[in-house]
């Protein structure tokens, strides 16, 4: 029996995010640069996003660059905002087959022109579509958020607008780049590194995580029905007891 046929459809997560690593790893194994493992990424990124929407899912993160890459060597950096912008280009048909709609989280403003414009068609021509949201995290750390969230927060009391005695964790959300989207219920991180690299850290306070050695090229759609399978088999308890969550009793916080 294969995983997808493990699968209980009724209990799928309603939001999946990933870190997509290895791809570094995955070239040098290989005696080649970086570049030519994220090229062979997009491979994984593609059945990936495929396998999500053929299955129902709702929302798909990728932790495609973070603030801290910009670090980076500048020739691996540019090799990445074209391949962005090529992947972008040719992937377009395969998301509006797939009806899946683009969104982006991170700080779009500091990408190169020439990939933010891309990426404002792609999430244009894609907002008619009704299935798997599709969400790139994109010159995103969740500090950079956090920060940027209680600055804008700040911005409203100064303005009157607010009242900082009536700031609570629904107000705080609206101003995160994720506001209006569910918190992940499930992380998957590759490459065998134990860590979440300053991803989504505000909105993974009950996800669970999957960590696996796969590294991000060789990752495909079984890897995926395996980590939910996996996630599937978990107690969920949200600070409540065993006893409690099968007996279903409600307890307020």
């Amino acid at each position: 029996m294969s995983f997808k046929e493990k699968i209980i459809k009724e209990k799928l997560p309603l939001h999946i995010a990933v870190i997509m690593d290895g791809n570094g790893r995955w070239a040098q194994k290989r005696g080649n640069k970086r570049v030519f493992g994220h090229k062979n990424g997009v491979a994984a990124v593609r059945d990936t996003v495929e396998a999500a929407a053929e299955l129902g899912l709702e929302y798909l993160t990728l932790y495609a660059f973070s603030t801290e890459n910009w670090n980076r060597p500048r020739t691996e950096i540019d090799a990445l905002m074209s391949l962005l912008v090529a992947t972008i280009n040719k992937e377009m048909k395969t998301l509006l087959d797939n009806n899946v709609r683009l969104l982006t989280i991170g700080d779009i403003g500091s990408l190169p022109v020439s990939v933010s414009d891309k990426l404002k068609i792609a999430v244009e021509k894609t907002a008619v579509c009704g299935g798997l949201k599709l969400i790139l995290a994109l010159s995103y750390s969740s500090r950079w958020e956090i920060v940027n969230a209680v600055r804008n927060i700040a911005v409203k009391i100064e303005s009157g607008e607010l009242k900082s005695q009536d700031i609570d964790r629904r107000i705080f959300e609206q101003f995160l780049n994720t506001a209006g989207i569910p918190e992940p219920e499930l992380l998957i991180r590759t490459s065998g590194e134990y860590r979440l690299s300053n991803f989504l850290l505000w909105q993974m306070a009950y996800t669970e995580l999957y960590f696996t050695g796969t590294l991000w090229p060789d990752f495909r759609r079984e890897d995926l029905y395996k980590a939910i399978v996996n996630f599937q088999s978990r107690e969920r308890r949200f600070g409540k007891t065993s006893k409690q969550i099968k007996k279903n009793i409600k307890v307020d916080c």
